[in-house]
């Protein structure tokens, strides 16, 4: 078997890239276009005193002509070459400062135009907003002045956001953030002859890879690299700029709880060609405030020599961050088990401390039994420590009191339990301005925000209260049935004042602040209307159903506006999906999501449909359940079917869904699963499949939550491929790929090999390529041209089937 799918790899890569039909960009009808470019409403951030709220509005889908400007790949990153920024962003174009009680709104003077903004932050005092402003030349940094609603320019050199930011408050009027050090117009030239050919080795060293797009190739790549990912970092106090240290390529950067020292780390060379920029070697280190070195705390290497398999990493120290609830101190991890998970030992992780003026020897903290996943600071006596293994999909979360140095377990399980998901620790900012836990009666309790609130009625959040010693969690407040609304933040927590976030079928989604002592009325700060008027009328509901093992499953039913089972009968149905993987059966069988959210319509939804006369069962549950003994993924095929197989019989009996007019889709491992369910199945009319990877051979060190190699299994990597059984495939398949997919895995040549695989075999397929999109799509053009393409394919496949 393993040199037959060797054989279909290697016939398939040789032969040549189909020839495209010429069509030009089409639009859908009126009412799915409408959807898709319908105005959402703004976001909303509150100061901690629910004086002043700051609502941002997004811009609408960039034109395909903006995605086709110049755009470096390299190093794992899309960057502009005119600007030291990432070359995809989604900006804001607006913002609103309101005055929550007066409810006037201020006219913010100073705001540059046209406005391009992003990495929005609040000052500590909350009197200040900062935010950058990219243009094709520069990005900008600007603060917003509450008192005076001006706004100002505050930096003299342009940014550099390619390593992320790196932008935060020292205190409440001094910035520190990373400039440029060379203009653009000095990027090194690209020679026409090169230097030599570009040469990897390995001697000997075990370096499995994933497969991850837009690595550095070249020599030439890597003087691009350095150039545009090299800054300077600097130190701005009331618009006065100083530099700190010399010009570094920085991938953190971040200051110490009493803003003394900072915690760097820097990348070095080599440069790696086998992973992105935030797995090459780097220098961790603590320096003063002027850039001097105070301490080297670890040289990593490149993260190439990662042991393959989940859980597994590499025999060096890593997670280093400030501990929140003191000056100055650094804590790390470092592994016990030499990175290897299965190694048997008693604890797989410590945890190490460092004070200032750190010279002298780190101080362990604890052990972990499982993985160190990070620590949530609070205080001398509370801290809570997260632990966990991704391959068994289990979680640990521990009190740590650093006075004992005691360890107690809180509360453990699967992270696929939501039922028992008991929420995350609502945080508050301490005397250093660090985000710590917020305790309760007398430090004894700690508030407890679920912001999903998973429950055999479905989702309905909740605020609790975690009793430190009994171990139990006493919910406060949760959402009332027939709506869904969560806390967005605890604005005062003995007064348990809270801003809460409402919607339902019919409301649309609004911000709320209530009082949960006083029970005074509740007041509603925002007022947006509904941006989708096309779906008033349509009919949503959760379905429920099992399948042949016996599995509850359910899934999102929408139906048209109007639609009457008994007038208008079965309709053409679409079932768009994504498959989880679960190690327990009574996990897979919980409840998600809410009939009561408002619907809301995304470029990648299917629910457009419901508006052409079909019925969308959307998010319908096909787990893939671990039977004893056995991983998910050892019956996935079959899982699969059973899971479409009860779905299909749960909306015909229900007198909804014609059975003879049926379509599956998904996005990327959607995809993956749509084509699985056509080459195994003959449930289905027709299938779409967008952006998906169809050949598991691509992927040999694992994808998904499947960490065993290829050669630990071919046959699985084999009976996984719906290319595999490319042969089979005579159900008409739209693929649909962004040519610039940016994904780990999705590479477009897995659709083109499928296309080319199916039409070979005399199959019904076509495969729509769309220009300059990664594996989320962006462009207006594509967008529309997108929706069109699966209208008419279903039009024609489904709808009127013959």
């Amino acid at each position: 078997m393993k040199k037959l799918l060797l054989n279909l790899f290697f016939l398939t890569a040789s032969c040549g890239v189909f020839a495209q039909d010429a069509v030009n960009y089409q639009t859908p009808p009126k009412a799915i276009a409408d959807l898709l470019l319908a105005k959402s409403t703004p976001s909303v951030k509150l100061d901690g005193k629910a004086e002043w709220m700051l609502l941002s509005n997004r811009n609408s889908y960039p034109s395909v002509e903006e995605l086709a400007m110049p755009e470096l790949r390299i190093a794992g990153l899309r960057i502009n070459p005119g600007n030291f920024a990432l070359s995809r962003q989604t900006f804001i174009n607006g913002f609103t400062l309101k005055n929550i009680k007066t409810g006037k709104t201020l006219a913010l003077t100073g705001l540059p135009a046209p406005l391009f903004a992003g990495y929005v932050n609040w000052n500590p005092a909350e009197t200040k907003i900062s935010f950058t402003n990219t243009t094709a030349t520069g990005v900008d940094l600007y603060v917003i002045d509450i008192a005076t609603a001006k706004v100002a320019k505050v930096n003299k050199q342009h940014l550099n956001v390619i390593l992320g930011s790196g932008i935060s408050w020292l205190d409440n009027n001094t910035l520190l953030y990373r400039t440029i050090v060379r203009p653009a117009t000095e990027a090194p030239p690209k020679s026409l002859m090169p230097k030599g050919p570009a040469v990897q080795q390995n001697l000997g060293k075990v370096s499995p890879s994933a497969t991850i797009q837009d690595l550095i190739k070249t020599p030439y790549d890597e003087q691009l690299f350095e150039f545009y990912a090299t800054s300077q970092l600097v130190k701005n106090s009331n618009g006065q700029e100083s530099p700190i240290g010399k010009p570094s390529i920085y991938l953190s950067v971040g200051s110490s709880p009493d803003k003394t020292y900072l915690l760097q780390r820097k990348i070095r060379k080599p440069f790696s060609y086998l992973v992105s920029a935030g797995g090459f070697p780097s220098v961790v280190e603590i320096t003063d405030l002027n850039g001097k070195v105070v301490k080297e705390l670890a040289q990593l290497p490149s993260s190439e020599g990662t042991p393959s398999g989940y859980d597994n990493l590499q025999n060096k120290p890593r997670g280093f961050e400030w501990r929140g609830d003191e000056a100055a101190t650094i804590v790390w991890a470092e592994p016990l088990d030499s990175g290897l998970i299965k190694k048997q030992v008693p604890f797989h992780d410590a945890v190490y401390a460092l004070n200032a003026p750190f010279t002298a020897k780190a101080k362990e903290l604890f052990k972990t039994q499982t993985r160190y996943r990070g620590t949530t600071w609070g205080d001398a006596t509370l801290a809570l420590v997260q632990e966990g293994l991704r391959s068994k999909q289990t979680f640990r979360t521990s009190r740590f009191n650093s006075t004992s140095g005691q360890l107690e377990t809180l509360y453990e399980g699967n992270q696929t339990d939501a039922y028992n998901d008991p929420g995350d620790p609502v945080l508050t900012r301490n005397k250093y301005g660090k985000y710590v836990i917020q305790t309760v009666d007398n430090g004894t309790k700690i508030l407890m925000n679920n912001q999903t609130g998973s429950s055999p009625k479905g989702d309905l959040p909740f605020l609790a209260k975690f009793d430190l010693a009994s171990k139990k969690n006493e919910i406060l407040w949760r959402s009332a049935e027939g709506t869904f609304e969560y806390v967005e933040d605890v604005i005062d927590p003995v007064k348990l004042v809270l801003l809460t976030r409402r919607e339902s079928q019919k409301e649309v989604p609004n911000y709320f602040i209530k009082n949960l002592v006083l029970r005074v009325a509740e007041r509603q700060i925002t007022d947006f209307s509904n941006p989708y008027p096309e779906l008033n009328g349509v009919i949503k509901e959760k379905v429920a159903y099992k399948r042949a093992d016996g599995i509850d499953l359910t899934g999102n039913l929408y139906l048209p506006k109007g639609y009457d089972k008994t007038k208008d009968g079965p309709l053409p149905l679409l079932i768009w999906a994504y498959p989880r993987e679960f190690n327990s059966a009574a996990d897979a069988a919980q409840i998600r999501g809410s009939k009561d959210r408002f619907t809301t319509i995304s470029w990648a939804s299917p629910i457009y449909w419901v508006t052409q006369g079909y019925a969308v069962l959307d998010n319908a549950e096909m787990p893939i359940v671990a039977a004893e003994g056995k991983k998910p993924n050892d019956t996935f095929v079959d899982q699969l079917k059973m899971n479409a197989e009860a779905a299909i019989n749960k909306l015909a009996d229900m007198g909804v869904a014609d059975r003879n007019r049926i379509a599956v889709g998904g996005h990327s491992y959607g995809a993956f699963m749509t084509a699985n369910l056509l080459a195994h199945t003959n449930l289905f009319k027709a299938g779409i499949a967008r952006s998906g990877a169809y050949n598991r051979t691509l992927t040999p060190f694992g994808f998904q939550n499947e960490d065993r190699t290829y050669w630990d299994a071919p046959e699985l990597y084999y009976q996984m491929s719906p290319f595999s059984y490319a042969n089979k495939i005579k159900t008409p398949l739209l693929l649909i790929h962004g040519d610039s997919d940016d994904n780990q895995g999705t590479f477009p040549i897995n659709s083109e090999r499928l296309f080319n695989a199916i039409k070979g075999f005399g199959g019904t397929t076509r495969y729509v390529s769309l220009p300059y999109e990664a594996h989320s799509y962006r462009g207006k053009e594509n967008l529309l041209h997108m929706l069109w393409e699966m209208n008419s394919w279903l039009d024609t496949y489904v709808k009127n089937a013959k």
